[in-house]
């Protein structure tokens, strides 16, 4: 089946109306950061949320200010055209302190122009009854009924949702069958993803040059390799955040975790001459939170001096700073000369295979069974943990759920341990595996 993207919800507005304040009411958690300071959202922020059976992500985007000219704010506005552009509903957020600002106008007159669905919400209403007069002054602004919310004492957000859910598109491609392998290149800007792509294809189809950040969309490429089928998705790169004057290319991070939704796999390409780095753990992280099997792939491997030990210095050195993804499978490859470019297919092969496998539930338990013989299940005040029973729940990734006499005993070394040896006995390379444990007292 073709993969489902979520639909994108980007909150916009002025600076100062409570975008990150709504956004944390939304998402269920603090993930922005909330100061009584304009302009304090540097960054846009996005989290996966779920309200009753939708399932969407949400922008938290910084203030526009139209008419400024400090570099920050229009940063900021450059910022929330691009969350605008790839939105499919937007929340337009105003103050019911404030009132309509002529700022406000201006936002409206810009999100007019974008033809996108928009939502008015009225935030700061903490007596709707006695404030019911202020939010119907934004009805001036001409884009339908407002929305009234207190993102602080999160009233009002079923209605929003509700309405923000009635323009999320109809059908999608998960409706399609589609056997295609997708595999979703990820990686900094200047790493050689396009160049990836179009070595892969045989053509020049994606724009390739040394500007980092060249690539702005995630473009889609199929292609039939061996009588099989696989889609290519090509993000924008991603950059380190303090590079502020660079800063477009760290816009694009919802586009790679938009194309990752969508994907199978993750070929998260590295500059063989930069070396490992964080932001290349920070774009593997999109990769391994959504559960997606990972391939590394260390392109310009050419460029490289090499002596006997060179390449085993460099996986111990990915190893060290991707250590949460110890699954992943490791490629060196040239674009540019096409060295082991081939040996791409047999990787996203290979990966595809584990991450759909199913494991019999006897051989399962089996391996479990011997494993808590093998080392003992950590116990506390007396309480032994006990594994009743295994069964494999799902593929992409590996799903298992154990049920247990005590959640609370199940420490996480544990599962990591059961989790080896299931890696042992079955490989799963390139995949992560996903565990479940539910409890059942041995008293019912």
């Amino acid at each position: 089946m073709a993969k489902k993207r979520n639909p994108i919800v980007a909150i916009v507005g002025r600076p100062n109306v409570g975008k990150s304040t709504l956004f944390n009411a939304i998402a269920g958690e603090k993930i922005s950061i909330v100061e009584d300071t304009p302009g304090v959202t540097r960054d846009r922020i996005y989290a996966d949320c779920s309200w009753l059976n939708h399932d969407f992500t949400l922008i938290d985007t910084g203030g526009i200010e139209p008419d400024t000219g400090d570099i920050i704010l229009a940063k900021m506005r450059e910022q929330a055209e691009i969350a605008i552009e790839m939105a499919d509903v937007i929340i337009f957020l105003v103050d019911v302190k404030s009132g309509v600002q002529d700022a406000d106008q201006k936002v409206c007159e810009m999100l007019r122009r974008s033809g996108k669905p928009i939502v008015l919400t009225v935030n700061k209403v903490d007596k709707p009854t006695a404030q019911i007069a202020d939010v119907y002054e934004f009805y001036n602004l001409g884009i339908g009924d407002p929305f009234p919310v207190s993102s602080v004492n999160k009233m009002g957000l079923g209605d929003l949702l509700e309405e923000v859910a009635k323009h999320f598109p109809e059908g999608d491609s998960a409706d399609v069958e589609d056997d295609a392998v997708r595999v979703a290149i990820i990686g900094k800007p200047n790493v050689g993803k396009s160049s990836i792509v179009n070595r892969l294809i045989g053509e020049d189809r994606v724009i390739v040059s040394d500007i980092a950040g060249t690539t702005r969309d995630a473009i889609d490429t199929r292609v039939k390799h061996d009588g099989r089928e696989y889609v290519f998705i090509d993000t924008a790169g991603l950059r380190r955040r303090n590079k502020i004057t660079e800063d477009l290319e760290r816009y694009m991070i919802i586009r790679a975790v938009a194309a990752v939704d969508r994907a199978d796999i993750a070929l998260l390409v590295i500059n063989a001459q930069e070396g490992v780095t964080e932001q290349d753990a920070k774009i593997a992280g999109i990769a391994h939170d959504k559960g997606k099997a990972v391939i590394v792939a260390v392109n310009k491997w050419d460029a490289v001096e090499k002596d006997n030990s060179t390449m085993k210095k460099f996986t111990d050195k990915i190893h060290q700073i991707l250590s949460f993804i110890p699954y992943a499978e490791i490629i060196y490859i040239s674009a540019l000369t096409g060295q082991r470019m081939n040996k791409i297919y047999d990787e996203v092969d290979l990966v595809h295979a584990n991450q759909s496998m199913r494991i019999q539930t006897g051989v399962l338990n089996e391996i479990i069974t011997e494993a808590a013989v093998m080392q003992q299940p950590p116990q506390d005040k007396g309480k032994m943990l006990k594994i009743y029973y295994a069964t494999q729940s799902g593929v992409k990734p590996p799903t298992f759920v154990l049920f247990v006499n005590y959640r609370y005993l199940m420490h996480f070394s544990y599962q990591r341990y059961i989790e080896n040896q299931i890696r042992e006995t079955f490989g799963f390379r390139g995949t992560p595996l996903r565990f479940i444990i539910r409890e059942r007292n041995e008293d019912k």
